[in-house]
């Protein structure tokens, strides 16, 4: 079990704060889910591990999957950075080109999880409001959520501005002196620099996991910024190891005789554990000791 606290927090509908959190290691059965081609898309996939693995937060025990998607994006980062250093360990290895083009040799890089940098929210609060400088109007807004990030991920795949214009309308709640929410067209009716303004105000009051590592090329002797988009990069990792997981479950089934939902429900750890285990108990036979 791990536990933390989120950088930023999630607000709940009295408006109390939930912040510190107790998260479950990954069971075979979530490694399965992850690595599953024909699962849900990754926005909406990573609602489904987190409502599965956060036993806590806060006063909220269980984490049904609206409050899941209902946390603060950075938040929900955090928490897969938690969820694989509990699962699988801190250090992380990459390949990549040097991308100095008097270089191009291919580096290995090597680092640690608990080198990224994350920063806690500014203010903490379920709104915010600001005044704009471009036009004279008051806005009140939220942060964005992995509601956002599951509604706007097929958009934002084909038309960016339009996703953003879209996610400003999901998140502003009043603009200007009429309390209802605005409809998305007068979102997109204001100026690119009110709109600027928005968005660069979102980004200093949210928190935020650093999406990049610093690493040195050992060939040319130059700075690498090595990027980690840590969705993609947790839920890659999962799919590419999908192979041995069965092939685990296959070698502890036949030996052991253990049924599959048994051994699905085993974290990696104790999994390989217990190859080891019988890996050297067979070894011991096989050598007449």
């Amino acid at each position: 079990m791990s536990v933390g606290v989120l950088p930023g927090g999630y607000w709940d509908a009295e408006e109390r704060l939930h912040r510190d959190f107790e998260l479950a290691v990954l069971t075979g059965r979530d490694e399965e889910l992850l690595a599953d081609a024909r699962a849900p898309r990754p926005a909406a996939l990573i609602t489904e591990v987190l409502s599965r693995c956060v036993r806590r937060l806060g006063g909220i025990s269980p984490v049904p999957p609206e409050v899941a998607r209902g946390l603060l994006v950075a938040d929900r980062q955090y928490l897969l950075l938690h969820l694989r250093r509990a699962s699988f360990g801190d250090v992380v290895r990459a390949h990549l080109v040097c991308p100095w083009a008097e270089c191009g040799e291919r580096v290995s890089l090597e680092f640690s999880l608990a080198d990224v940098p994350v920063e806690e929210a500014r203010r903490r609060a379920p709104a915010h409001t600001m005044t704009l400088t471009a036009e004279p109007l008051e806005v009140t807004f939220r942060l964005p959520n992995g509601a956002d990030q599951e509604e706007l991920a097929e958009l934002s795949a084909s038309n960016e501005a339009e996703a953003l214009t879209s996610l400003l309308a999901r998140c502003v709640q009043r603009l200007g002196p009429d309390g209802d929410r605005p409809e998305q067209r007068r979102i997109a009716e204001l100026s690119a620099t009110a709109r600027s303004e928005i968005e660069q105000r979102m980004h200093e009051l949210a928190p935020s996991v650093e999406q990049s590592m610093e690493a040195r090329c050992v060939h040319c002797g130059r700075v690498i910024i090595a990027p980690l988009d840590i969705q993609r990069f947790f839920l890659g990792e999962l799919r590419t190891d999908s192979g041995l997981l069965y092939r685990e479950v296959h070698y502890l089934a036949y030996h052991y005789h253990w049924s599959e939902h048994e051994i699905m429900e085993l974290t990696r750890d104790k999994r390989r554990t217990y190859i080891e285990v019988l890996a050297d108990a067979i070894e011991v036979l096989n050598s007449g000791a």
